[in-house]
């Protein structure tokens, strides 16, 4: 096992390089290039100019809050950046031909984009880029039975996670994951439900946990999580065969063979994806062991007062 890790590592560096460089690979793979989708550009440009106007117009409303406003701005801002490198870059097009590009692909999207744009906590500041009549309506909406049972229904943890579990198994069945690279629509839905599901999972952990309970559990799902992840990225590292024919089709990329290419996309699933839980899982253990921040008025004076 170990001589098989050395033996990824340095192409993974050479993948990594190429997919920089954005050129075409001898003259004989697709064209790797900056670009999405139209509607993935528009829905990219909207999301982020809602963010900065709402944001806009909270700011003069809230100067007891600013800190906090601008660490959202940061997170949000940032898991938007990761979001439009995964979804924009050559990084996309390079996993229609390399699999450890595709895996790198949805990792950002899940483990990294997704808990930054959770903490950005969007909705309410898209709210405030709406107009007053507009965000009346809306308030009242989502105040709605219907609509309230439905999201708490989704976001209720176990749900959740139950959802994330199935959208990442369900969608690497071989025949779900290569009717994605031939088919665009089909590789959108792969990438919304990833996406989506990862965005409940992660405000299931980050934003709804609270109280002793709601701690442990954020702990078990971050664990289960990792575990189960962790699995499917070992099942692709240990296999002597090609999980998806169409990645076995074309020459070797940078020095690897397909099923090299596979050990290697499971490689960066089993460990760089499970440490990222971790990670998590620390940042979460030590949120919860500091001690509150006081108040302003209730902090005591300093010698010089």
């Amino acid at each position: 096992m170990r001589h098989r890790v050395s033996r990824l590592l340095p192409p993974l560096l050479l993948l990594a390089c190429g997919l920089a460089q954005a050129h075409d690979l001898n003259g004989t793979g697709p064209r790797l290039g900056w670009g999405a989708e139209p509607w993935v550009a528009a829905c990219l440009a909207l999301s982020l100019l809602m963010y900065v106007r709402g944001m806009l117009r909270l700011w003069p409303r809230a100067r007891q809050s600013r800190p906090r406003l601008l660490r959202q701005f940061g997170c949000y801002g940032l898991g938007w950046t990761m979001l439009a490198l995964a979804l924009a870059s050559p990084l996309d097009s390079a996993g229609s031909f390399a699999f450890a590009a595709h895996m790198v692909q949805h990792e950002v999207l899940m483990i990294v984009a997704a808990p930054l744009l959770v903490l950005g906590r969007p909705f309410g500041v898209w709210l405030w880029s709406l107009p007053a009549p507009w965000r009346g309506g809306i308030g009242k909406a989502t105040h709605g039975r219907i609509l309230a049972w439905c999201w708490n229904a989704i976001t209720r943890p176990v749900n959740a996670w139950l959802l994330h579990f199935a959208a990442l198994w369900v969608w690497h069945v071989p025949r779900l994951f290569q009717a994605g690279l031939v088919d665009n629509g089909i590789h959108a839905l792969q990438h919304a439900s990833f996406l989506f599901s990862a965005l409940l999972f992660w405000w299931a952990v980050l934003g709804k946990g609270g109280g002793a309970h709601g701690r442990d559990a954020s702990i078990v799902y971050l664990f289960t999580t990792m575990m189960h992840t962790g699995a499917l990225g070992a099942l692709f590292t240990m296999s002597e065969t090609i999980w998806y024919p169409l990645y076995g089709n074309r020459p070797e990329l940078f020095g690897l063979s397909p099923l090299e290419d596979q050990q290697l996309g499971g490689l960066i699933m089993w460990i760089p994806g499970g440490l990222a839980y971790v990670i998590a899982g620390l940042v979460l253990g030590a949120r919860w062991l500091a001690p509150p921040e006081r108040p302003a008025h209730e902090q005591a004076p300093s010698r010089g007062a």
